[in-house]
Order: structure tokens, then sequence, then C-alpha cells
């Protein structure tokens, strides 16, 4: 039996993307800053908050199961997130339909109503200790690296997205609160930025670019100004979920200057226009490849990443073949992939000639085996070359990093046999010896 003097405790559940982190991010902040305990499993929590994704059915099922479990082991669970905002069919809530018992459910961003909802059926502390609670908030991520989400929401209608419909047009942050934020994780120590929302290379469309202002000069509310802001902190600035505009062609100075990494996370979806066409995406192929050559003539060691959807209703066999040929010479770096999955509300569940599900994994498969032989190519080419890495982790077999080229959870690592020496967080310099189809194998430069 829980004692009536203990300081409320609430546990928390993290799902989705680095959107989604930011997120809980906020909302373990606010619970820190109210003098809320933050529970470390389900036995020492009084109420748990499960932050939840919607996107595709694979991660709606996690989710599920994930606000289930909390359930059985808990009993008082408050939902947000996505999932938050997706109805059955009947128009109900989903998460309401699955799990009756939850006590509150909210969409994403809404920290304010996760915090109603936490007050109403777990009453705030009376003195909240604020002295506890670090300049930069509660993070999920380790201490020398941290998301810095710059704005919400997106105004692409893609078909095969729902994303809008649940988080909403895009509303950007304003840029002195963006560079604020940001210069406070600096000073905590944080020495790679990583810049995420649904489609980074907006930022600012909807305030029309209007001029901020930060240590006292006016500034733009512009990706480009705002990465050259953020390039003068003086640590690693990585960029996520670029959408090809042609104003991206501005920040490839940037990259060649050292102010921002040379990496560019662009996803390109698929390589046939008119199958780019039904997604709703930029349809020019070749303009897309003749970009990609002259990127990496300005910037010779840009890192490009992508991700591609296989089995899109009507994809034919020769559209699937000319996505493999673009797969084949634009030599991107790193690739994800996904088998196409109906969303619901997703206008390209209209679409007809659906693919069978065995052709869509099947066509998955050779894509990630095509892309297997171009990136270990590319892996190889940097053999015996010397690369600053960042470093993750020491374990038995010495430290784990990451290169430039390397963004946390999704790309690839170095492993630096004989760094067990090394401090996490800080950079080392290293000499690739060997590599995989995915990651790097170092040793120490003396």
């Amino acid at each position: 039996m829980k004692s009536k003097d203990k300081t409320p405790a609430v546990g928390f559940v993290s799902l989705g993307c680095p959107k989604a982190t930011v997120d809980a991010e906020r909302i373990l902040t606010q619970l820190r800053a109210e003098g809320y305990a933050l529970a470390a499993d389900y036995a020492g929590a009084d109420l748990v908050v499960v932050n939840t994704c919607g996107f595709i059915d694979a991660a709606v099922e996690e989710s599920l199961d994930a606000i289930g479990e909390a359930l059985a082991e808990s009993g008082r669970v408050i939902v947000t997130g996505c999932l938050g905002v997706r109805t059955t069919a009947e128009g109900e809530g989903l998460v309401q339909s699955a799990h009756p018992k939850v006590l509150a459910v909210t969409g994403p961003n809404d920290t304010a109503a996760v915090m109603q909802a936490v007050h109403a059926h777990l009453p705030r502390p009376h003195d909240p200790y604020l002295d506890l609670l670090p300049p930069q908030g509660i993070k999920l991520t380790p201490d020398h690296y941290a998301y810095l989400k710059i704005s919400e929401g997106c105004n692409q209608r893609c078909s095969f997205c729902i994303i809008p419909s649940m988080r909403g047009d895009l509303v950007s942050r304003p840029l002195a609160e963006v560079m604020n934020e940001a210069e406070t994780l600096v000073r905590a120590g944080v020495r790679e930025l990583l810049i995420v929302s649904q489609d980074t290379g907006a930022y600012g469309v909807d305030l029309r670019y209007r001029t901020g202002f930060w240590r006292g000069r006016p500034m733009k509310t512009r990706i480009t100004e705002l990465a050259r802001a953020l390039g003068d902190l003086g640590v690693w600035v990585r960029l996520h979920y670029v959408y090809p505009y042609p104003h991206v062609d501005e920040l490839l100075p940037l990259m060649a200057e050292g102010r921002i990494l040379p990496y560019l996370d662009v996803p390109l979806q698929h390589a046939s226009p008119r199958i780019l066409k039904l997604m709703r995406r930029p349809a020019n192929v070749d303009n897309t490849l003749e970009r990609i050559r002259r990127w990496r003539q300005m910037v010779p060691g840009l890192v490009l990443r992508s991700t591609f959807i296989t089995g899109f209703p009507g994809e034919t066999d020769a559209e699937f073949e000319a996505l493999l040929a673009f797969i084949e010479e634009a030599r991107l770096d790193r690739v994800g992939c996904f088998s196409y999955s109906d969303v619901e509300g997703a206008a390209a569940n209209l679409l007809p000639d659906p693919v069978p599900e065995a052709v869509r994994e099947e066509r998955r498969q050779l894509l990630l085996e095509t892309q297997a032989a171009v990136s270990i190519e590319r892996l190889e080419a940097r053999i015996g070359g010397e690369i600053e890495v960042l470093v993750d982790a020491i374990d038995d077999d010495g430290a784990i990093a990451r290169t430039y080229g390397d963004a946390p959870d999704i790309d690839g690592i170095v492993h630096v046999n004989d760094g067990g020496h090394l401090t996490v967080g800080e950079f080392a310099r290293v000499r690739i010896t060997d590599c995989d189809a995915h990651d790097l194998y170092a040793e120490c430069v003396p």
C-alpha cells in the first residue's frame, strides 16, 4: 500500500519518431517541474502515461499493445500522441475502442492536455521542486546529443500519409525560441543537435519568413538562416526530414564551410514519375539525379539518406525496376524501405490496382539487397582514411562511435576496437580499418 505522504509518481512509455520523443521530453519536463516523481517501473507508478505512434499498422499495434500492458500492470493509464486522434470506421476513438478503461486520451503536441489529465487523476504536489530540474529539461537521449524540434505539423498532402490530419498544418517555432533552446542544450554539454520536424525545409513558411532576433541581430525565420545560426554554436548540427525544395541547395555551402554536418535526410519515396504523382510527391526524377550529382560536386563528402516505398498501389514490375535502377545510379549512402500498407484515412487507399502483400514485401527485400551492395561499396571506399567520430558508448570490445554520416539509431556505427580509454560524449580521431554492410571498424589515431 502506497503512503499518503509519498511524492506522486508517474510512469512514462514513449514510442514513435524523434518528434514524438520531443513531445515526451516536454511532458516529462513539465511533470518534473511540478514536483512529480518519475517512476522507473510500473510497480512504483501511481499513474502511467503512454506516448503513442499512429502512422502505420505495425506502429498502431505496438502502441495498443503498450497501452494494454500498462493497463494490466498499473490500471491507471493516460494516452497521448498520434494514435490519440485516430478513429475507427464508425468514428469512435481507436484507443477508447480497444482500451475503454484508459483514464484520458489526448493527441500529439499537447502537453497542456496531458497535464490537465494528470492533475485530474493524480493531484499535483503542493511544492514543486524546481531546483531539481536541469535547465535543459528532462531528456530521453544520452547527455551528449539531443533532438531539437523546430516546427509542428505539415503542409504537404502526400497520399500515403495522414500526419497532417493528426498533427495539423505547419506551425514553425519562433526563431529566438529555437535558438535559446539550442544554446541551453549546448551549455548543458550536448555535442550534437539533431534538427527534426515533419518538414524541416519548410521552416518559417507559415510565418512568411518573418524577421526574428537572436543575439541582438535580425534574422529571417527560414531554414537556411536557422542552420547558419546553429552552426555558430560549435557542435554537430544534423538535419532530418528535408523535403527536396529548391532552396535546399542553399544548405550545401554551409556544409562545405563546416557549419553544419554534410548529411542530408531527404525522403524521396520512389523513382517512377507516375507513382510519384500518385503519391503527390515531386516527380522530376532526372532533376533529382542531377541535383544529387551537383550536391556531391559542392560537398564531396556529402552523406545522403533517403526512404522509399515498394508496392504502392498500381506499381508495375517496370516501375519497380526503374526504382532499382535509380538506387544503383543515385548511390545513396543510407536507405530505409517500407512495403506499402493501407493507413486508415489516407487518400492512397482509394487508388486502384493494389499490389499483393507478398509482392510488396518481395520488392522491399530486393530493394534492400540492391542498396546493400551500394552501401558496402561506399563504406569500403572509406577504409584506410582517418575521420572524427563522436563516442556514444564504451563496452568490453572498445568504443561505439558515429561519424558525421551516422545519425543515432537509424544509421551505422563505428566499432573502435582499441577505444576503451575514450570518453562517452567526446570526439576522437580514428582510422577506418574494415566495414560490413552497415558499420565501420576502426582504430584510434595516436
